[in-house]
C-alpha cells in the first residue's frame, strides 16, 4: 500500500456482494432487518467499492465474515477480496475471515491464505459468527495468526445483524463483550487485537482493555462520530491515542460521512492525523515495509 498518497486508511469495510459465486439468498431476512436498523440497503460489488475509496483517496481493509456455522449462509470467498487487493496494492489491504467452528480445518486455512493469497489479519464477529472468544476452539486459528503477528478484528458491543428480529434472530449480544478478549489479549501476545466499533453498552470495558493490554486497539466503524460516547473521545485525545483507528463499516456508512462528522465531534487536532492513518500504518506493518 502506498499509504504516502492516501489521505487517510479505513480499516473496517465489508464485502457484500460476491461476484465469483452464484447468489445465496438463505437468510435473507437477516438482511433486510440491517436494512431497516442502518437506514441503508447498499449492497456494492467488490470492484465497486474498491473505484470509490480509489476516487475518495482513501485506502481500506475489506473483509467478508464467515458464518457459515450459525447462518447456514455461504461466504464470499477470501480469495476473491485478496485477489482484488493484489490487483489494488497499492490502495487495499485483504483480511479474512474465518468460521471459528471449523478449528483445525480453520486453521490450515489460515495459514494457507497468509503464505499463498497475501492475507494481511483476520475479521472475527462473536454474535454473528456464535462463538465464545475465548472459546478453546478457536485457539488453532489463533495460534496461526499469532504465529505471523497480524491484527485480528474482533466485532464488539451491539449488533444490528438481527437486530428487530424475532429473538433477535438467535445472536447472543453476550458474545461480543470486549471484556471476553482479555484471555485472548494474553494467551496470544503477537496477535494485535482491534475492538470493532464503539462497545455500546460496555464502552468503559473496552476502554480498560484497551488502556490496560498494549495489543489491544479500537477501531471507531459502525457509527457517526457524532454520536461516539465522551468517555471514547476522551481516551482518543489521550492515554489511547496511539491506538485507535478510523473505520466506516462501509457500506453501512460512508466515509465522507464518518470524515466530517469526525472534523467536529471533539478530537485534537494533534492526533486526529494518527487516527485517520498513522496508527493505521504501524498496526499494518506499512512503516516496515517501506
Amino acid at each position: 500500500m502506498k499509504h504516502q498518497d492516501l489521505i487517510a486508511i479505513d480499516i473496517h469495510t465489508h464485502a457484500e456482494v460476491s461476484c465469483w459465486n452464484p447468489f445465496d439468498n438463505y437468510g435473507e431476512e437477516y438482511d433486510r432487518a440491517a436494512d431497516k436498523y442502518f437506514g441503508s440497503n447498499r449492497r456494492p460489488t467488490i470492484d465497486e467499492t474498491v473505484a470509490y475509496y480509489r476516487e475518495k483517496k482513501i485506502g481500506l481493509v475489506m473483509f467478508t465474515v464467515d458464518s457459515e456455522s450459525q447462518l447456514g449462509r455461504r461466504r464470499i470467498p477470501n480469495e476473491e477480496i485478496a485477489k482484488a487487493a493484489r490487483d489494488n496494492s497499492d490502495m487495499m489491504i485483504a483480511f479474512a475471515s474465518i468460521d471459528p467452528h471449523k478449528g483445525k480445518m480453520g486453521a490450515r486455512e489460515a495459514e494457507r491464505l497468509i503464505k499463498e493469497e497475501g492475507i494481511k489479519g483476520f475479521k472475527f464477529h462473536p454474535t454473528v459468527q456464535g462463538f465464545l472468544p475465548y472459546d478453546r476452539m478457536a485457539w488453532p486459528i489463533y495460534e496461526v495468526i499469532n504465529e505471523y503477528k497480524l491484527p485480528a478484528i474482533f466485532h464488539t458491543g451491539h449488533s444490528g445483524i438481527g437486530s428487530g428480529m424475532r429473538c433477535g434472530g438467535g445472536l447472543r449480544l453476550q458474545n461480543s463483550n470486549p471484556m471476553l478478549l482479555e484471555d485472548v489479549a494474553i494467551d496470544w501476545p503477537d496477535m494485535q487485537i482491534v475492538m470493532a466499533h464503539p462497545s455500546f453498552p460496555w464502552q468503559d470495558e473496552a476502554l480498560s482493555l484497551a488502556t490496560h493490554k498494549p495489543n489491544v486497539w479500537i477501531d471507531l466503524s459502525g457509527w457517526s462520530p457524532k454520536y461516539f460516547p465522551k468517555q471514547l473521545i476522551q481516551y482518543a485525545n489521550t492515554m489511547l491515542k496511539d491506538r485507535v483507528l478510523f473505520g466506516s463499516d462501509y457500506p453501512l456508512i460512508t466515509p465522507e460521512r464518518w470524515m466530517k462528522d469526525f472534523e467536529v465531534a471533539g478530537f485534537r487536532p494533534e492526533v486526529m492525523p494518527g487516527i485517520l492513518k498513522d496508527n493505521a500504518v504501524r498496526l499494518l506493518g506499512l512503516d516496515k515495509a517501506a
